[in-house]
């Protein structure tokens, strides 16, 4: 298990807490992306990963969909309660000089433009929120979503660490979402802590320096201590379950036929005749499809 849900002893807020480092790997080697990209992509995985876990249903998931003028155009992740992920960006090769702190610039890769959640709670009409982006940066403009969009007052740290090599050295992140009794004492004492918090990636690179051998349960758990060491003791940190973030695609030959039987019959129709044959790709893992003359005349009779 590669994160956790946590409480604080006065039940003053709530912490969901992940290390992604393995899932933002996977989907840099999918999609083939520049560093830049990698941290883009990561840390939006990593943020619809934690809001999937405050879903409810089983069958409920959730869309983050970041969209700028600037070069990376957009960024998109799903995920639902049983932690499953993917994801893209749009530019998988877009790269802009780090900012002035030597830091990978998502935000300028992102520029100005629209954040939309998509909520699919199973009911008729899926739940669609939509903010101007507050920095590009994803875990602002997350945060700036939950208080606007869902009157949540809650912190938000996302961080992908890239090497020299390109490969990903830390991924992980948190949100810490106040309850609605929460004391100010609890109050004062997060925004102290918060505010000297080193990113997310130091801390978690700085409990694998000391933990080696440690199994994933014990890890995320010592992230989770090592991040909250410093609040009172009245507001200490413990863990009410273990959950699990991975990246998972659920395409298939099925749900890719359905889709072309959805586009109708006359789009089939053109495409049996002018091609005979269609090539369709996964955006999210980029699995390809075939399907020959003969396999579309089938769809087309099940589209009639």
């Amino acid at each position: 298990m590669n994160s956790l849900i946590a409480i604080d002893k006065s039940g003053s807020f709530r912490v969901y807490l992940a290390v992604t480092t393995q899932m933002a790997q996977e989907s840099a080697d999918i999609h083939g992306t520049t560093p830049l990209a990698t941290a883009g992509l990561g840390r939006t995985l990593t943020g619809a990963g934690l809001m999937g876990l405050m879903l409810k249903g089983k069958r409920d998931k959730l869309t983050l969909i970041f969209k700028g003028e600037g070069p990376a155009k957009q960024i998109l992740a799903t995920a639902n309660a049983a932690g499953e992920v993917k994801g893209y960006i749009a530019n998988p090769a877009v790269e802009l000089p780090n900012k002035a702190d030597g830091k990978l610039d998502v935000g300028g890769s992102l520029g100005i433009g629209k954040l939309t959640v998509v909520k699919d709670l199973g009911l008729k009409e899926p739940y669609v929120g939509n903010i101007e982006l507050v920095s590009g940066e994803i875990a602002d403009d997350l945060a700036a979503y939950l208080y606007i969009s869902e009157q949540q007052n809650s912190s938000v740290a996302l961080g992908v660490k890239i090497g020299r090599d390109r490969s990903v050295r830390s991924s992980g992140g948190m949100i810490i979402q106040m309850l609605p009794d929460a004391e100010e004492g609890a109050i004062e004492a997060l925004e102290s802590l918060l505010s000297e918090l080193p990113p997310m990636t130091s801390i978690i690179e700085e409990v694998l320096l000391r933990s080696l051998g440690m199994s994933e349960e014990a890890f995320v758990e010592e992230v989770m201590k090592t991040t909250f060491c410093g609040l009172p003791e009245q507001y200490a940190v413990t863990k009410l379950e273990e959950r699990n973030i991975k990246w998972k695609c659920d395409c298939s030959t099925e749900r890719v036929e359905g889709a072309l039987i959805a586009i109708g019959r006359h789009d089939l129709e053109e495409i049996i005749e002018e091609d005979g044959e269609a090539e369709l790709t996964c955006q999210f893992c980029l699995a390809e499809y075939h399907f020959c003359k003969d396999e579309l005349c089938k769809l087309l009779e099940q589209a009639k």
